[in-house]
């Protein structure tokens, strides 16, 4: 208990307490303040200098074209309620009560690996030609969006790479822990509870600071995508992983193999090499490095961030006949 209590105040992910206290007191202001001031909200878009890249995200996220009916059982905004995934009602709550109670919508909390029937807000969705039907709003953003200050340089870090995740269920994991577990080159370890899994994987979770050690970072997709991703793009160290098969608000499917991350293959068999290469190339490995921190920049901008969440239901109530010009 001691343990994990030094871990929560170490860790380096974002407090929750301080995540809820601050939607519990957004929960308690009225929704008829955000819906009178929507239409001049997103009437601000017209006068941004960044418009295009603003608009470019929307379509990204939210890939409706024409109009589309919704089936007669989908929710109403009126019932969208707290329950059990509290995390993925504050998230979504936050845009939806800028919009009419009487408006539909279909909406699949949870890491979201499949396509949903009809058009609904989703965290995560595949990286498929067919998923417009998965409108991604940011979600879960307490665990996912974690960005550090790294201070050390990649060249004083270790010349390994390190991976601490949940295996047990996870069967990519645990091929890579089969095949990297005692390499000289890998510090790795399972954190999951009650596996069976060989106990030598077993181990105490590192904090975010700990991990940056390291040159390299082991960004392994779990149930959906790998959450440690943003944070490690935003320090020193290199994130190495297969190309990713689903995606976030973090657009995942435009990031550039060995422009952004270092590639490796989806059977994991060339991380040796792979790793050996950056160690030896350590000019290509920086410009990985600032690469990525170009492209986190791009999430930093709190107020764009908000606007393109609304402007991404926006659109989805107007593809579906529900949102005009007059409301």
């Amino acid at each position: 208990m001691k343990n994990k209590f030094l871990y929560t105040l170490r860790s380096g992910k974002n407090p929750k307490f301080i995540y809820y206290a601050v939607n519990l007191c957004r929960f308690l202001v009225p929704k008829i303040f955000f819906q009178m001031r929507l239409r001049h909200r997103l009437a601000t878009l017209s006068r941004r200098n960044d418009k295009a890249y603003i608009e470019q995200r929307v379509d990204y996220y939210n890939k409706l074209t024409g109009l589309i009916e919704l089936p007669s059982t989908a929710l109403h905004l009126a019932d969208h309620k707290m329950g059990r995934q509290k995390v993925y009602f504050f998230d979504t709550y936050q845009y939806t009560r800028w919009f009419p109670d009487r408006f539909q919508w279909g909406f699949c909390p949870g890491d979201v690996t499949y396509i949903p029937e009809y058009p609904s807000i989703v965290k995560s969705r595949p990286l498929a030609a067919d998923n417009e039907n998965s409108i991604v709003m940011k979600l879960d953003k307490v665990r996912h969006f974690i960005f550090v200050n790294d201070k050390k340089p990649f060249a004083s870090k270790k010349n390994m790479a390190i991976f601490r995740g949940k295996v047990k269920g996870k069967s990519s994991r645990r091929q890579f822990m089969e095949m990297y577990f005692y390499h000289p080159m890998c510090d790795l370890g399972d954190v999951s509870k009650n596996t069976t899994d060989p106990e030598e994987w077993q181990t105490e979770k590192k904090t975010i600071q700990e991990h940056l050690d390291y040159k390299f970072v082991m960004a392994l997709e779990g149930n959906d995508v790998a959450s440690n991703l943003k944070w490690i793009m935003s320090s020193n160290s290199i994130a190495v992983m297969p190309r990713p098969t689903c995606e976030t608000w973090f657009m995942e499917g435009t990031l550039i193999p060995d422009y952004h991350y270092i590639e490796i293959k989806p059977d994991f068999s060339d991380l040796e090499s792979r790793l050996r290469y950056y160690i030896e190339h350590v000019d290509e490995a920086q410009q990985i490095i600032e690469h990525a921190h170009d492209y986190v920049a791009q999430f930093k901008n709190k107020r764009r961030e908000n606007l393109i969440s609304l402007l991404v239901l926006e659109k989805y109530f107007r593809a579906t006949g529900q949102y005009n010009d007059k409301i």
